[in-house]
């Protein structure tokens, strides 16, 4: 199998399984027992904690464990809107949001909020200059996402909260950090974002796993109520060995970023340059994270392709995985021609991915779309 897919999960890397394995035969105790077996899964959490934060370069105490990316997006939006819903009733976030942030700023319009959607440029990026225009005196929350999903479009969040901060003092910022983890470098402590959210099967991590960070001195309402675990923000008892998988992961990768960073914008380059070599084939979008090419050939589906594809034992994804069955809003929104929505396919890569394996995804595209047509 050549798995093309890695903006939809990766494959759980060695140290992750390994530290996971250990977790759940030899290191199971509860964290919040007070006896030396739970102490000592106290620790094994303090230590994965600090793992995680050192990952995001943010300070220890301030990553929250989660079930997820879509729940720490989840948690940032609807606190954020209690905790400041009595200054302000505006928010801001993107037309091209994942649905982790999307469904949830629906939610909030039917509660009466006012929700700006920021469009894109035809290549799916989101401009400062649109940003500003859209605040106002009354916004309290802007949250948009660091590099999205479907275009590769990656958004300058630093700019973007710098703003925000300025012209509304008052206001928070998030971003869906999920696909920029490891993808474009950044340091939590100096980004700027008063909220970021990161997942761990997007970094060769456990399924089930997040984080929400939140910067010093800011505070918001619990997501779960109940024992008073993660700071007594989210409670209920933490799920150990995803989050020593998700911290082995980072502790992993952490001193090899910028090489394996590197290495997939080499991919990225070869595999574009070599797509736009086939006749009929459309590259789209930005395509400026390293490691998300989207294409498409007027006329064929991205069903019939995915399944070529398929049978030759290459992964590649239909749009998004999270979006299955439905027409990408996120092309939609950047002006995208309906016939190369219905076509497009995502290519997404790892730094476990080879020269070779995106040889043979060119060399075989030719025949497959010859044979689809």
């Amino acid at each position: 199998m050549i798995y093309l897919d890695n903006a939809a999960t990766t494959k759980p890397c060695k140290a992750c399984v390994e530290a996971m394995t250990e977790a759940l035969t030899s290191q199971w105790g509860n964290p919040s027992a007070q006896y030396h077996f739970g102490v000592e899964a106290a620790r094994l959490l303090r230590k994965c904690r600090t793992d995680v934060a050192q990952a995001l370069g943010a300070e220890t105490d301030r990553v929250f464990f989660t079930a997820g990316g879509t729940e720490a997006d989840n948690w940032a939006i609807s606190a954020a809107a209690e905790r400041l819903g009595k200054r302000g009733r505006h928010i801001v976030t993107t037309a091209i949001e994942h649905s982790a942030v999307g469904k949830p700023m629906h939610k909030l319009e039917e509660q009466g909020f006012e929700v700006t959607y920021l469009q894109p440029d035809a290549q799916g990026r989101i401009t400062v200059e649109a940003l500003q225009q859209a605040l106002r005196k009354d916004t309290i929350l802007v949250s948009i996402m660091m590099v999205n999903n479907e275009s590769g479009a990656v958004m300058p969040i630093e700019r973007m909260a710098k703003l925000t901060h300025r012209l509304c003092p008052h206001a928070l910022f998030h971003t869906d950090a999920v696909q920029g983890f490891f993808k474009v470098p950044f340091r939590a402590a100096t980004l700027g974002a008063d909220m970021i959210s990161v997942s761990g099967h997007k970094i060769h991590g456990p399924k089930g796993v997040g984080a929400l960070y939140l910067r010093p001195g800011l505070k918001l309402p619990p997501m779960i109520l109940g024992g008073g675990q993660e700071g007594g923000l989210r409670s209920g008892t933490e799920g150990v060995p995803q989050i020593v998988g998700f911290a082995a992961a980072c502790a992993e990768n952490l001193p090899h970023r910028m090489e394996h960073i590197a290495h997939q914008n080499r991919l990225k380059t070869m595999l574009q340059e070599g797509l736009r070599q086939i006749e009929g084939v459309h590259l789209i979008g930005a395509q400026e994270a390293p490691h998300i090419v989207n294409m498409a050939v007027p006329g064929l589906r991205s069903q019939g392709l995915l399944n070529k594809l398929q049978d030759h034992g290459i992964c590649v994804s239909a749009g998004s995985a999270c979006s299955k069955g439905h027409r990408s809003h996120v092309l939609e929104a950047m002006g995208v021609d309906p016939e190369l929505i219905d076509g497009s396919i995502r290519i997404s890569m790892c730094h476990t991915t080879t020269q070779e394996e995106i040889h043979t995804l060119i060399n075989l595209l030719p025949s497959v779309i010859r044979e689809l047509r």
